[in-house]
């Protein structure tokens, strides 16, 4: 770990020492990793029953209303950490599940309830991660556009951050982060995101992404690294980088404030929460290389049914991707917005039966013949 700086371990995540792989191998992937947003209930359905899962993890019914008068969530989280195969621990996260008394009267303005989290995958050492960790939330909060502009705050944030790391003297500049950030006042749920980590809603069940992983290959980001002067090699910015977008890496970058194919500036994604919306998974991509946005979402929202605590259901994540053979640091937020478990969703019993007449069916047979 170069630069000097000693990470702190954020209250309520947990990392091993060690870096084994379990025994037993890869297992086989669920076939629901291929369920798509669109897929029908029916389809749903009978893969739930294929594969033993819990219909009550898949979005079978959405209620007929969107949400309640007065209906405000309530923010819980866990978190866990672990250092994977490799030989040094280079994630950070952070989990503020109440701003308000967090912040205290240093920032007034700010809606209730509100809440923060974040996950910030280093690489080239931890240097850029553990500065990003510790100082975002007040890079945002001290901004001059907090809380009026809050996208404005972030943005100027994750810039900041950028500027700071350059001009350190105990900071290797050379390291850098990948940085996701969730700050959420009442209903509003705004992501902010540079790099390959990840934030996915679970939706009564079903996985709605809010971040886009920002990879040198991906078309968007391809196009504005080669307009940059940039290139993508072998799936590497310059033939260097995994990510198009971090904080830090200045031996990739030119003087502050010019323009650069590696850029610390996020994109952004605001929902409104509704009662329909139960929890937020957000990981670094240690997670994502190995198992699909739905499939994570169906696991958390059935261990959340027997449980209800997002810590297990961080901590499980972790350990499947494990079991997958991930070999990268993992790092796993869930954020829930209910205190109660995420309720049991029927199966629909189809009551129209379907029939098919004398003319159709021998139509049926010709066609069928005819093709033998």
């Amino acid at each position: 770990m170069s630069g000097g700086v000693e990470p702190e371990t954020p209250p309520g995540s947990s990392s091993r020492s060690g870096g084994s792989t379990p025994v037993g191998g890869k297992p086989p992937r669920h076939h629901l990793t291929s369920i798509r947003h669109c897929a029908s209930s029916a389809r749903i359905a009978a893969a739930s029953a294929e594969f033993g899962l819990d219909s009550g993890t898949l979005s079978l019914i959405s209620p007929p209303a969107d949400i309640r008068p007065g209906f405000l969530p309530v923010f819980r989280s866990g978190s866990f950490a672990d250092i994977g195969p490799k030989s040094y621990m280079e994630d950070e996260h952070v989990c503020v599940d109440n701003l308000v008394e967090h912040l205290g009267l240093r920032v007034p303005g700010i809606p209730a309830p509100g809440a923060f989290y974040g996950v910030f995958d280093g690489h080239g050492g931890a240097d850029a991660a553990c500065f990003v960790r510790k100082n975002i939330l007040k890079f945002i909060t001290e901004d001059c556009h907090f809380p009026n502009s809050i996208e404005k705050a972030i943005r100027s944030a994750f810039v900041k951050a950028d500027h700071a790391i350059a001009d350190s003297q105990s900071l290797d500049r050379n390291s850098g982060t990948t940085a996701l950030t969730v700050l959420i006042s009442g209903r509003t749920l705004l992501v902010a995101n540079a790099g390959d980590c990840r934030a996915v809603l679970g939706k009564r069940g079903r996985a709605v992404e809010l971040s886009r992983d920002h990879k040198p290959s991906c078309t968007v980001e391809r196009l504005r690294i080669e307009n940059l002067g940039g290139t993508v090699f072998d799936g590497y910015l310059n033939g260097q980088l995994a990510v198009a977008r971090a904080i830090g890496d200045w031996h990739m970058k030119g003087s502050k404030g010019s323009a650069c194919p590696l850029t610390p500036e996020p994109e952004f994604r605001e929902v409104r929460l509704t009662e329909e919306d139960e929890f937020l998974i957000i990981g670094c991509d240690g997670l994502w290389d190995v198992m699909s946005s739905q499939f994570a979402v169906s696991m958390v929202r059935k261990e959340l049914m027997e449980h209800n605590d997002p810590q297990r259901c961080s901590r499980e994540l972790v350990q499947e991707a494990l079991r997958r053979d991930c070999c990268d640091n993992l790092t796993v937020v869930v954020v829930c917005f209910s205190a109660d478990p995420p309720p049991q969703i029927e199966v629909p019993r189809f009551r129209v039966r379907r029939s098919i007449s004398m003319e159709g069916l021998h139509t049926l047979k010709g066609a069928l013949d005819s093709n033998v």
